[in-house]
């Protein structure tokens, strides 16, 4: 799991982008997979309003992921806890989707904070259902990442996402089990 968890925070990194027309305004579409998913906003289909976003895979079988993404500046967020809520439906989820938040510092491949809810993740068929991401933002941080994933085929609506400050930065949950040095290498505790 911390093989994909990684390989995910890296893609986004290495951001293997496009941009389309039909994205919303300050959108763009990337991943492992771009190119094998349909991205934009649907009118048809939302929580709220008159539309809302997708992700629909165009291919038979994908290893690999898409994702609808923004990025913006960290400055704001700077020594706060933050919250990404979001609304999602799903359809035909075959392997897995998600919400995803990811806190970066400048010039460097390590993030400060991720959560792409690979250890709650949405599959199947489901309807409208609000989903949140809570991390810290250290002071340190670049820019604020984030948005929905699908990895596999399916398609997912999302809706009414925002980002707001809900406290005080504390150590991200990301990091919060890492050991100071191996321990328990025998499994006898």
């Amino acid at each position: 799991m911390k093989t994909l968890i990684l390989y995910i925070a890296t893609a986004f990194i290495t951001l293997s982008f496009t941009l389309s027309p039909n994205l919303p305004k300050g959108w763009f579409k990337a991943g492992s997979k771009p190119v094998n998913y349909d991205m934009g906003t649907d009118s048809k289909v939302f929580k709220t309003g008159t539309s809302s976003a997708f992700i629909a895979s165009t291919a038979k079988k994908i290893k690999g992921f898409g994702t609808l993404m923004q990025t913006c500046s960290a400055k704001n967020y700077l020594g706060k806890k933050i919250k990404l809520t979001g609304f999602i439906k799903s359809e035909n989820v075959e392997k897995w989707s998600g919400m995803w938040l990811r806190i970066d510092q400048p010039s460097t491949n390590v993030a400060l904070g991720f959560d792409n809810m690979q250890n709650r993740p949405i599959q199947g068929t489901t309807d409208w259902k609000q989903y949140e991401i809570v991390l810290s933002v250290p002071e340190n941080a670049s820019t604020l990442n984030f948005g929905v994933l699908l990895s596999g085929t399916g398609k997912v609506w999302f809706d009414n996402m925002k980002i707001e400050i809900v406290g005080i930065a504390e150590s991200n949950t990301s990091n919060h089990n890492l050991l100071e040095q191996p321990n328990n290498l025998d499994f006898e505790e």
